[in-house]
C-alpha cells in the first residue's frame, strides 16, 4: 500500500511539473520574445507594406489565423490597417484591441468617478465622452515624438552608411552595421529592413517599405536618391553626405524659425488659459459668483460666444506662428 502511495506522489509530482512546462512553451511561443519579433515583422509587412499581392495575402492570413478573436474581427474593418501603421509608428507595441478597449472602458470609468464629485450629469457626461479619444491622442504623441526622434537621427545614419560604403561593404551590409550599432528608434526600423533584406525581398521594395513605415520627407528623399543612384549608377556615399548636409542646413533652418514663432505660441498659451485660470481662483475665493454663467440661459449664450471666439484666435494665432519650409 505504502509502495502505491509513494508511486502516486511521484506521478503526481511529474505531471505537475509537466503541466507547469507546457504552460510556460505554451506562452513562450505566444507572448515571448521570438513571438514578439515575428508579430512585429508581420505587422510591418502587414500594415501597407510594398511587397508582392499573393505573399502579402498569405502574410495577413497567417497573422489573422495566429490573432485572437477581436483582432481577427478589427483587421476586417476597413481602413484598419492604417490604424495599425499608427500604432507600430508610435512604438509602443499596443494592438487594435488593446487601443479599442481602452477607448470603450474609460468613459465608464470616469462616469462612475463623476458619480461622488459634486459635477453636472450633463458636464460628467460630455467629458466623460471626450475621455475616449484620450487614447488615441496618446499613441499620436507618441507617433509624432519617435517621428521627430527619426528625423532627427537620419543625418547621423547617412553619414553611417557614407563611412561603411567607403570602407568597402554593400549597402545592404551598411544597412546591417546600422540595425546593430547605431541608437533606438533608428536602429529598430533598419533592423526591419535588413530582415527583409535578408528574407528576399527586393531591395526596391524593402526601401519603399521603409519610406511608409517611416513617414518623414527627409528619409523619403533619402529612398529616392537611393533608387536612382542604383539605376542610373553613380557613387552613392558622396550622394549620401549631400543628402546629411542638406538635412543638417534644414535643421538649422528649423530652428531659427522655431526661435522666432515661441513669442507667438508663448502668447497663444497664456491668452488660452488665462480665463480658465481667472474662472478657477474667482470659483475658489466666492463659488456663488459664477454661478450666474450656467443658470441663467443668458449667461449660457455668453460663455458659448466666449469660448468660439477663444477657439478662432487661438486658431488664427496658431496659423501666424506656422511656418512652414
Amino acid at each position: 500500500m505504502a509502495l502505491i502511495f509513494y508511486a502516486f506522489i511521484i506521478l503526481l509530482f511529474a505531471a505537475v511539473v509537466l503541466a507547469f512546462e507546457g504552460v510556460y512553451h505554451w506562452w513562450n511561443d505566444r507572448h515571448g520574445p521570438a513571438a514578439g519579433r515575428f508579430e512585429s515583422r508581420l505587422r510591418a509587412m502587414s500594415a501597407g507594406g510594398h511587397v508582392n499581392k499573393q505573399r502579402l495575402s498569405i502574410l495577413k492570413q497567417s497573422m489573422l489565423n495566429e490573432s485572437k478573436l477581436v483582432d481577427r474581427m478589427l483587421m476586417r474593418v476597413p481602413r484598419i490597417q492604417s490604424v495599425d501603421l499608427m500604432l507600430q509608428q508610435s512604438g509602443l507595441g499596443w494592438s487594435v484591441a488593446r487601443l479599442v478597449a481602452t477607448c470603450i472602458a474609460l468613459p465608464p470609468i470616469v462616469m462612475a468617478a463623476a458619480i461622488f464629485a459634486p459635477v453636472p450629469t450633463l458636464l460628467a457626461g460630455l467629458v466623460a465622452l471626450c475621455t475616449s479619444a484620450l487614447p488615441v491622442l496618446y499613441v499620436r504623441r507618441k507617433r509624432n515624438k519617435r517621428l521627430r526622434q527619426l528625423e532627427r537621427q537620419l543625418p547621423d545614419v547617412s553619414d553611417m552608411l557614407a563611412r561603411a560604403l567607403r570602407s568597402g561593404h554593400s549597402f545592404s551590409g551598411a544597412i546591417g552595421m546600422v540595425s546593430d550599432d547605431f541608437a533606438e528608434p533608428m536602429s529598430s526600423e533598419f533592423r526591419i529592413t535588413f530582415d527583409e533584406v535578408n528574407y528576399g525581398v527586393p531591395l526596391h521594395d524593402v526601401l519603399l517599405n521603409l519610406g511608409t513605415r517611416v513617414p518623414i520627407s527627409d528619409l523619403r528623399y533619402f529612398v529616392i536618391a537611393v533608387l536612382i543612384q542604383r539605376e542610373t549608377g553613380g557613387n552613392l556615399a558622396e550622394v549620401l553626405d549631400g543628402i546629411s548636409a542638406l538635412i543638417r542646413e534644414r535643421f538649422k533652418l528649423f530652428d531659427k524659425i522655431r526661435v522666432l514663432s515661441a513669442e507667438g505660441k508663448m502668447s497663444a498659451w497664456v491668452l488660452g488659459l488665462l480665463p480658465f485660470g481667472t474662472g478657477a481662483l474667482m470659483l475658489l475665493a466666492n463659488p456663488t459668483f459664477l454661478e450666474v454663467l450656467w443658470q441663467d440661459p443668458a449667461g449660457l449664450k455668453m460663455v458659448g460666444a466666449t469660448l468660439v471666439s477663444m477657439l478662432f484666435g487661438l486658431l488664427w494665432m496658431r496659423r501666424i506662428v506656422r511656418i512652414r519650409v
